[in-house]
């Protein structure tokens, strides 16, 4: 899968058609161990493990735009 310094490298569409894939995978591959052995058994960790990146940098992404608009704001103020 990704590394973590990798997602910061990707742009934000990209990350968001990431997300949407790997949430897909790990879907399919839950409905698909349901119904029989699964062949790699933690393979939905490793999936989780990468949504939780990819939702941790586009969480740092929004944050840092969100506290630069309020730094801006303040300036304008004093």
């Amino acid at each position: 899968m990704n590394k973590k310094h990798t997602m910061k490298e990707k742009g934000d569409a990209e990350l968001a058609k990431l997300l949407a894939e790997t949430r897909a995978t790990l879907r399919t591959e839950r409905f698909a161990a349901a119904g029989a052995r699964p062949k790699e058994s933690n393979a939905p960790a490793k999936m989780r493990k990468t949504i939780a990146r990819i939702l941790t940098e586009q969480h740092a992404r929004l944050s840092s735009v969100a506290s630069a608009k309020e730094g801006t704001r303040k300036a304008a103020t004093v």
